[in-house]
């Protein structure tokens, strides 16, 4: 799904397939959100204003590099997470049979489904820490960037934690519900809250009025 033009991705993201849907869309939001900070990373190289941290930049742009091949691979891993649901909410429920097996297995779909938006979470949490660094030593021709970069993860952040709520919300499981959804909202409190952080870093150091 990934190795489709920006055109091709946009035209099925719009149809009624149900893949790409909002989780593919928010791993391919984070992905070009850390793009963005690598391209900071890639202008602050070779600069002699900022040699002493070349080395840290190094890291942070392996780091980059990385979570966007993570990212780019979690468009196709929630395609296919999300396959096995697609198909559960077809199955017949006619008799009590029938009920309990589409019961069954909608429940362990929904779980399924689940996780790949779970793993984009923490790929957008692992940016986010990364564009806080990069802001202090990254560029300052390019802190605009950083900012965009996060506010992009940000909202692939959120995107992707909605994904989760709608389907434990389905969940007859309640324990496993709850606590994958204390999971998303811790990551949503501090990614959130650091992302905030750094956009509002970049903004106090780009606006002058």
């Amino acid at each position: 799904m990934y190795n489709k033009s920006c055109m091709e991705f946009i035209n099925i993201l719009s149809s009624k397939a149900p893949v790409p849907g909002g989780g593919g869309a928010s791993a391919l939001v984070g992905a070009v959100g850390t793009a963005l900070g690598a391209m900071v990373g890639n202008l602050t190289l070779g600069k002699k204003k900022y040699a002493d941290v070349q080395e840290d930049i190094k890291q942070l742009l392996i780091k980059a590099e990385s979570l966007q091949n993570d990212m780019l691979e979690l468009i196709n891993k929630d395609a296919l997470a999300f396959e096995p649901l697609s198909k559960a909410y077809g199955l017949p429920k006619d008799t009590p049979e029938q009920q309990q097996y589409k019961a069954e297995v909608m429940e362990n779909a929904l779980k399924v489904a689940s996780s790949v938006p779970y793993e984009i979470m923490e790929k957008c949490m692992e940016a986010i820490d990364l564009h806080e660094e990069m802001a202090k030593k990254g560029t300052k021709i390019a802190l605009s960037d950083v900012g965009v970069g996060v506010a992009f993860c940000k909202s692939a952040l959120m995107g992707a934690s909605l994904n989760i709520y709608i389907n434990t919300g389905l969940m007859k499981d309640r324990n496993y519900a709850v606590e994958l959804e204390n999971k998303a909202d811790a990551l949503i409190e501090k990614g959130t809250k650091k992302a905030d952080e750094v956009y509002s870093f970049v903004m106090s150091n780009i606006r002058k009025g």
